[in-house]
């Protein structure tokens, strides 16, 4: 959990990140967060073929536009599914301490 809060830290410094977080029981589930600012967009992916968008925490208003970085490269979003980056940051800790992403919050499946 240490090495997590460092990349982090890191990310934050430099105002914009992507970061995946698997269990160590295996490559899935898969929680990602990206992040520019003040604003996040995570993701959660069950397995190989099914991937959901968390619902935003209404941070951003739904029909404004925030892009984020996922993996290397930009991905734009509704406000729909934004989240404080604060926000973002409890619930990927919650979901390394627990492995369970379904009490996050309301998953969209893609």
């Amino acid at each position: 959990m240490q090495g997590l809060s460092n990349l982090h830290k890191e990310l934050r410094t430099r105002g914009q990140g992507y970061i995946e977080v698997r269990l160590p029981t295996g490559e899935f589930p898969l929680l990602t967060v990206g992040f520019r600012g003040n604003h996040a967009v995570i993701h959660l992916f069950q397995d190989a073929e099914t991937g959901s968008l968390l619902v935003g925490d209404g941070s951003v208003a739904a029909h404004a536009v925030i892009d984020v970085p996922i993996m290397d490269e930009e991905a734009v979003f509704t406000g729909h599914f934004a989240l404080s980056a604060d926000h973002a940051w409890d619930l990927m800790q919650h979901f390394a301490e627990t492995g369970e992403p379904r009490d996050l919050g309301e998953w969209c499946e893609l």
